[in-house]
């Protein structure tokens, strides 16, 4: 792999990946690609979450430059990763990419472009603020199922946000450190927990509509990963409550 690029990047991308062997190798050389048009520094660091599979294998195969691999040994939980990778990045901005690329990784141009004309601490890529860009849907159930965790989300935690699930957040890497150090939560629930946090904490967040395409592979499980989402939020609240984030 490797080694952490001399001079500081612009942008860190931290993508996690369980199990990821069949599209890993295809998605690092699309974001590789889109990466070398760009005119400042960047840095890719692909977090294993403990695969059983040859993802890690593949990633150190790559070889190219700037790109990073960080091996769990077990898995932890796609917010571990992600707070791992953040903590690991060097770049002014941090980018979360789930490794499907369901938002493609050119989006990352509109998050950038609202962090630094709007001043905006965290930037995240919706898919709700405008379904016309959405090219491929997932279930219907799926997404009714996400409308009304949107909706919990509003509820229990305040949040004025469409959707925070979806798998492509930009952050200020000094602003969204401090918020990282809180989370309590690694699964799927810990983008609620994660945006709780940075409102709580003053930090200004955007949302921006981006294209998107359902990735056939999806690790959630609609009924049981869906119950522990609202599990989470339930969680988060309490948190709150007993005064553990402070």
């Amino acid at each position: 792999m490797a080694k952490v690029p001399s001079s500081s990047p612009k942008v860190s991308i931290v993508v996690p990946a369980f199990n990821e062997a069949v599209r890993i190798g295809d998605s690092v050389r699309k974001i590789e690609a889109f990466l070398a048009r760009l005119p400042f520094d960047t840095e890719v660091l692909i977090v294993d979450d403990g695969s059983s599979d040859e993802t890690s294998s593949i990633v150190q195969r790559l070889g190219f430059s700037r790109l990073r691999l960080i091996r769990n040994e077990t898995n932890h939980g796609k917010g571990f990763a992600v707070r791992l990778g953040a903590f690991l990045s060097a770049g002014e901005y941090v980018l979360f990419s789930d490794a499907d690329l369901s938002a493609p990784i050119e989006e990352l141009e509109k998050l950038l472009h609202a962090a630094e004309t709007q001043n905006a601490d965290v930037v995240i890529g919706s898919r709700a603020v405008d379904r016309s860009l959405i090219a491929i849907h997932q279930s219907r159930v799926r997404e009714v199922g996400g409308i009304v965790f949107n909706l919990m989300v509003r509820l229990f935690l305040g949040l004025d946000l469409h959707d925070t699930q979806c798998g492509f957040k930009l952050f200020k890497r000094d602003k969204i450190r401090p918020v990282f150090e809180k989370l309590t939560i690694w699964g799927f629930g810990f983008d609620p927990e994660l945006l709780f946090l940075a409102s709580r904490a003053g930090l200004k967040i955007k949302e921006v509509p981006v294209r998107w395409s359902h990735a056939e592979g999806s690790k959630i499980r609609f009924l049981r990963d869906g119950l522990r989402m609202f599990a989470d939020l339930a969680q988060i609240r309490w948190n709150s409550i007993r005064g553990r984030y402070k």
